[in-house]
């Protein structure tokens, strides 16, 4: 009997701004509603810019920003919804509750949550963690599976990449 590997992992050498917008086009191939992602790294790894190029994939002609302050934008799209949180600027896991975040956990959206260890212990889990990290002037990305979902997510996109 074959059960899903929860261990998928896929990973990459981002040359620079344009690979990174690239491979967040990649992520947008296969995505589908109900996904959680995880965005791990240090300030200026490039998470947000790995953002930019996902929802361009996916039509989105408006400003991408970082919702450093504004905590989420909401973005929709012909499919489903997306969510970009940044929780950066949180202090006590417990104000994601208080921002009112506490039902995203949604079939109908993705979300794409920077910083996520802010909030440990009132998220929804993640079905796949991007690390992103600096590499002088370039970036190191790893993508791996959290969830049987996650895997299934991956194995479909690593085969596009």
């Amino acid at each position: 009997m074959h059960t899903v590997d929860d261990t998928v992992r896929c990973r990459r050498h981002l040359a620079d701004e344009v690979a990174t917008l690239a491979f967040g086009a990649q992520l947008a191939r296969e995505l589908m509603p109900g996904l959680t992602f995880y965005l791990e790294g240090d300030l200026g790894a490039g998470k947000t810019t790995l953002v930019r190029g996902l929802l361009r994939a996916l039509g989105h002609e408006g400003r991408v920003k970082s919702p450093t302050y504004t905590l989420a934008e909401i973005y929709s799209l012909p499919a489903f919804e997306l969510y970009h949180f940044d929780l950066y600027r949180m202090h006590d896991p417990r104000e994601w509750l208080d921002a009112g975040f506490r039902d995203i956990s949604d079939d109908r959206v993705v979300s794409l949550i920077e910083w996520p260890e802010k909030a440990a212990g009132w998220l929804p889990p993640p079905d796949v963690i991007i690390r992103l990290a600096i590499a002088d002037e370039a970036r190191e990305i790893e993508c791996e599976a959290a969830s049987p979902r996650g895997a299934h997510y991956l194995e479909s996109f690593c085969t596009l990449c």
